[in-house]
């Protein structure tokens, strides 16, 4: 992924704005971010170690936050290298290949955005449940998919499942297919031009797919909450057991759970922002060796004997 550089807005006269204005939106968006975001992570995170840091643990360690917390890496670990597989893929496929109803393919990658992920979480019930002609056949086979540990990995792949391709399509279509091009007709093989050529170009725009990909599995509550059943114990991840908690007057308990989650979402964050500053460093590094001027032919310079024909 290709950082360019941006137009500086305040640089021009014609478009430069005034102190006050630029001072207004300032505090104006400072003021908002400050109110919606950072106060309540702070009251998040206030509630939780209200209590103490023994209540916080002894929270966490409860054997049902404990299976929670098992339950959502769980989940995140077998979404994240399904979604690296078919969103790689799925990409190769739109940016690669010309075919009838590739407009239909990118339209429906959009479809987990849209739909609500209530409505996605009863699409899977009503296709796996037990009153569902497939989701009998899979019970009468001892596999049960809704109210189980599968039900909450298809809905967690469905809501998850565009954002490693809609990371990868629009930088792969930038770059285009002539290194690889350049590669096979140097012999290569497909899996060669893959592994030495494609993958190092877009392996941060991957990355950051899957770092989208796994916060949004580890913090999704509404497609989860429709085919888990919360049954304590087996089918709570921890942003549903957080709601269980909150309801039965369980403050703390709440509270710890949510700030791991608020601590996980800020780790990605984290994670996020290093890997854009390693990213510009390198788009930066690229540009300087790629603008170094040629050193010029020195007049003095002998020619070897082997090439001197007169």
């Amino acid at each position: 992924m290709q950082i360019s550089n941006s137009y500086d807005y305040q640089s021009n006269p014609a478009t430069k704005d005034t102190p006050w204005i630029r001072r207004t939106f300032i505090v104006i968006a400072v003021l908002f971010m400050v109110i919606m975001l950072v106060v309540p992570l702070l009251a998040v995170f206030y509630e939780a170690f209200k209590g103490g840091w023994q209540l916080y643990i002894a929270s966490l360690v409860d054997p049902e936050a404990l299976q929670a917390i098992r339950l959502t890496l769980i989940t995140a670990a077998i979404v994240l290298p399904i979604n690296m597989v078919m969103g790689v893929a799925i990409a190769w496929l739109v940016t690669r290949y010309q075919f009838k109803g590739k407009q239909l393919v990118t339209t429906l990658l959009d479809l987990p955005f849209s739909v609500s992920p209530v409505v996605a979480g009863l699409m899977f019930v009503l296709l796996f449940g037990l009153n569902s002609t497939v989701g009998g056949w899979l019970e009468s086979m001892g596999f049960q998919v809704i109210y189980a540990v599968p039900g909450i990995i298809l809905a967690t792949l469905f809501v998850t499942f565009p954002f490693v391709a809609r990371e990868l399509i629009p930088l792969m279509q930038t770059q285009g297919d002539s290194e690889e091009q350049a590669a096979l007709t140097l012999g290569a093989t497909g899996w060669q031009t893959f592994w030495h050529v494609t993958l190092p170009n877009i392996k941060w725009a991957l990355l950051y797919g899957l770092i989208l990909t796994n916060a949004r599995a580890m913090g999704e509550f509404g497609a989860v909450s429709v085919v888990s059943g919360h049954i304590r114990g087996e089918t709570n991840t921890m942003p549903l057991l957080v709601e269980i908690a909150y309801n039965d007057y369980n403050f703390t308990a709440a509270f710890a759970l949510s700030s791991l989650l608020a601590a996980l979402a800020l780790v990605t964050l984290l994670i996020q922002q290093v890997m854009t500053k390693l990213q510009e460093r390198k788009f930066a590094k690229s540009e300087r060796l790629a603008s170094a001027p040629e050193l010029p032919v020195s007049a003095n310079a002998t020619v070897p004997k082997s090439q001197d024909k007169s």
